[in-house]
């Protein structure tokens, strides 16, 4: 088969933390397939075929990539950040499992970039500078009640952490019950910073502690990162220390 699918993250914004290797695979694509907002970054050219699909079909978006490239097409799959960080990747692979064999032969690729958790600990200082966990706070794929016990588990750990989709329209009240969650386990002098629109022109950080972070700090587009016990904070920036005694 000569057509391809490269599963690509193209970052959390900014289009300088694009990387070549994305770029590249980019202008040798024939078609770009993605969420809409994700897909309508791409410059539309001669050549090349956009497909926006809703945020909710990433099987089916997936599936449409891998039966393209078996006809012969080469296919960029996008996604924010990193494609193996709660995005593309996997779901890939979810169809790709499930699909004609035929499929195991095709050239398959994934990408990474930079997650928005990564930049914005690097727009933060080093929040994340020992041991951390990403949650991704959505119950959409997965029962509210593992995710209470993951926060509870990890801040026993005393794990730093970072937070995916944190408050949405449609699950306002679950940030809250998190928040709660958090103060029980790491207490309220415990650092926690909000990161929104990370490395964009709008972008907006706040650092202070658990006992005053409130509900309507985080929303869709914010990446909530929580410190340990050990984690500070100098001028404005934050840094958890690599040294544990």
């Amino acid at each position: 088969m000569s057509g391809w699918v490269q599963v690509a993250g193209l970052g959390p914004g900014d289009d300088g933390m694009v990387t070549r290797e994305v770029h590249d695979a980019i202008c040798d694509a024939t078609d770009i397939v993605g969420y809409i907002p994700y897909v309508r970054r791409i410059a539309p050219r001669p050549g090349l075929t956009l497909h926006e699909s809703d945020n909710r079909v990433e099987i089916d978006r997936a599936k449409h990539a891998l039966d393209m490239a078996a006809q012969g097409h080469r296919v960029v799959v996008v996604s924010s950040g990193d494609p193996g960080v709660f995005a593309m990747a996997s779901a890939l692979f979810e169809a790709l499992e499930d699909g004609p064999i035929e499929w195991l032969d095709l050239d398959i690729r994934i990408l990474p970039g930079v997650t928005a958790m990564l930049a914005a600990a690097a727009r933060l200082g080093a929040p994340l500078g020992h041991d951390f966990c990403a949650i991704n706070l959505s119950d959409n794929l997965k029962p509210w009640a593992l995710i209470e016990t993951r926060l509870r588990l990890a801040a026993q750990a005393g794990f730093a952490m970072a937070f995916y989709n944190p408050r949405s329209k449609s699950r306002p009240h679950q940030f809250g019950r998190a928040l709660e969650i958090l103060r029980e386990e790491c207490g309220g002098s415990t650092l926690i910073s909000f990161a929104k629109d990370v490395t964009k022109p709008s972008q907006n950080l706040v650092t202070i502690p658990l006992s005053e972070a409130t509900v309507d700090m985080a929303d869709m587009r914010t990446v909530v990162i929580v410190g340990n016990q050990d984690t500070r904070q100098i001028g404005r920036f934050v840094y958890t220390p690599r040294r544990v005694e």
